[in-house]
């Protein structure tokens, strides 16, 4: 058996996995990345980016197909068709150039990167097929995999989000089971391909991780494009067609060509023998502390593997915090808040505490909506549904949640994350010029209204 030695040794080439290792790279730790499959992770391969590319090739084939029947801007074009493999082609020439450039960042900050599955022997070694590897840090970084339904389980016309996002064909009829995010944003991007879709979900309402004031454009878009919805249905089975039990507790036999199961993802902790290390867990995850050091010394866990957010952009803060914290630095990881996107149409975001969660805190707070139908760049962009809300602390004006639903809002979150990470008031958002015409300035007005002088309303 050949043997290595190195300083870190991380399992997982996903976001959290390669940016732990660049910045290990860049502070001059010598370093050893192990990864099974595609460097990326499920985020650029089977994820974000695939995802966000196939909600993109939809969006533009559903306007053109508007653009046939009845534009309101004097665009008339003929009836448009689909080729879905050369949209597929198109998307994986993007996940193709990301994870090439994520090898190439990995070698140009000297990581050697092994392709194999790891396998815990203890806390310092770890075997990929014939190499043994000993450390002196260990990074865990396998991710999280789909929960599968043991009654749907997958294969043939029963497929998961991986399938969904490498179609041969577009089906005449999808059935999602799951109106969370990942359901929604697929489902969504299939009706607009031109499949009919209808949505299973166990909860009284679509997306209910979020509130129903800002869930509620998204469920009048659903209606709109024609998506149908069971809420409060359970599902019993398939047998060529999908068997649900509504509120009632009647059968209703849904007939169909797919079935999407998305009833969320679990952290990947099956396959590569971390029962070794006798890890203390929360729940299904690893659990782990402000530093994401396990129960175990000098052994760290990160991104989905340690629980919710399970985010991309979660996994490579606490990615780049351990590299840190290895070459001796002083570093937690305490982010005031941590974005949630969901691209869905239209988009909505989530960052801080949502009225509710205030409330639950203990805080007594203002709350402010401002609505895009009263924002100029909304209207120019055929966007008038959805609104941007602020909520602040009603004694000193701390702004400490920001929400927003409507089309492009998802690149809002940056100004949102990094308004709460500075710790702004709401004087300091309403004092600050924001560029005219865009979204943004429903952000400003939202916080000018909740000074009580919104400007526009």
């Amino acid at each position: 058996m050949q043997s290595l030695n190195t300083t870190l040794l991380i399992i997982g080439g996903g976001p959290g996995g390669y940016v732990t290792a660049i910045r290990a790279g860049q502070l001059g730790i010598p370093t050893i990345l192990v990864e099974g499959q595609s460097l990326g992770g499920t985020c650029l391969n089977i994820g974000c980016i695939p995802s966000k590319a196939l909600i993109h090739v939809a969006e533009q084939f559903h306007q053109t197909q508007y653009h046939s029947q009845h534009s309101a801007l004097g665009i008339s074009v003929s009836a448009p068709s689909l080729d879905i493999s050369k949209s597929v082609e198109w998307k994986d020439g993007i996940v193709d150039r990301l994870t090439t450039g994520v090898a190439a960042l990995l070698k140009k900050n000297k990581v050697q990167v092994i392709n194999g599955w790891a396998k815990v022997i203890d806390g310092k070694t770890v075997d990929v097929g014939d190499t043994r590897i000993q450390c002196e840090h260990l990074v865990l970084a396998t991710g999280s995999t789909s929960v599968n339904l043991p009654i749907l389980p997958i294969g043939g016309p029963i497929i998961s989000s991986t399938e969904a996002l490498a179609p041969k064909s577009v089906p005449k009829r999808l059935v999602v089971v799951g109106g969370g995010y990942i359901g929604l944003e697929l489902g969504i991007a299939y009706r607009k391909l031109g499949a009919e879709v209808s949505v299973v979900e166990a909860q009284d309402r679509i997306l209910p991780a979020y509130d129903a004031e800002l869930t509620q454009p998204v469920h009048d878009a659903l209606k709109q494009l024609g998506v149908k919805l069971y809420l409060k249905h359970s599902v019993l089975g398939f047998d060529g067609t999908l068997q649900v039990r509504d509120p009632e507790g009647e059968t209703l036999n849904l007939e169909t060509d797919q079935v999407l199961v998305a009833v969320g993802r679990k952290p990947n902790t099956q396959g590569w023998n971390l029962e070794a290390l006798n890890l203390d867990m929360n729940g299904s995850a690893i659990k782990i502390d402000n530093r994401c050091q396990t129960s175990m010394r000098n052994v760290y866990a990160i991104g989905d593997l340690s629980g919710e957010p399970m985010l991309a952009h979660r996994a490579m803060a606490q990615g780049e915090m351990v590299a840190e914290l290895i070459s001796g630095k002083t570093r937690e990881f305490n982010p005031t808040a941590i974005a949630a996107v969901c691209f869905t149409d239209p988009e909505l975001v989530v960052v801080g505490k949502t009225p509710d969660e205030a409330k639950a805190a203990g805080l007594d707070c203002i709350v402010s909506s401002f609505p895009f139908a009263a924002n100029g760049r909304a209207m120019t962009l055929e966007s008038k549904s959805g609104f941007v809300r602020v909520v602040a602390r009603r004694d000193n004006h701390v702004i400490v949640g920001w929400q927003a639903v409507g089309v492009g809002v998802s690149e809002l979150s940056t100004a949102f994350a990094q308004s709460l990470e500075m710790g702004a008031r709401l004087e300091d958002i309403g004092g600050t010029i924001h560029a005219h015409p865009t979204l943004g300035e429903a952000v400003q007005e939202a916080a000018l209204r909740a000074l009580g002088h919104a400007l526009h309303l």
